[in-house]
């Protein structure tokens, strides 16, 4: 890959699937440009969140968020393309949906904020995860991925992307 053509992770959370909404929160990231290189549907286990999470595992929120991570399955992805990390970020939108501007993903299909999460004594839910910089991208695809199964492939746009 050229320096700026990346991978990131991308996991789409146990809302986003119970809500039906993965198809177009897919369809938003395929259309912004980006290959999808590898999908997988899956229930993360503890030993897989708590190496995902490893820096919130201490925190006193971690079970709760744990425990929404574990509601149902989840959709583990990663994308590619032309600063892939920023660029899937910026279509995520804030982490707080809340805060979200309107036309992220986020933004669109999410609005609980952490004052009422934490009320309710419950995770955020906020529809996705996308890593935060390239090392974390990284490292989280080799937690989530072997390396064969990630796609190599052409796009017929790929001339207008790349």
């Amino acid at each position: 890959m050229t320096e700026h053509l990346e991978r990131t992770f991308v996991a789409l959370k146990p809302d986003a699937v119970q809500r039906g909404i993965t198809g177009q929160i897919i369809h938003r990231l395929e259309r912004s440009g980006m290959r999808l290189a590898a999908i997988k549907m899956l229930t993360a286990d503890d030993e897989l969140l708590k190496k995902h999470y490893s820096e919130h595992v201490d925190k006193d929120f971690y079970k709760g968020l744990k425990e929404f991570m574990q509601e149902g399955p989840v959709i583990a992805m990663v994308w590619e393309g032309v600063n892939a990390v920023e660029n899937v970020r910026k279509l995520v939108g804030e982490t707080a949906p809340k805060e979200a501007m309107p036309g992220t993903i986020r933004g669109d299909f999410a609005h609980m904020s952490f004052k009422h999460a934490d009320a309710k004594g419950k995770a955020v839910k906020n529809l996705i995860h996308a890593s935060g910089e390239l090392n974390e991208a990284m490292e989280e695809i080799a937690l989530w991925f072997d390396e064969k199964e990630i796609e190599d492939y052409s796009r017929s746009d790929i001339y207008h992307v790349r």
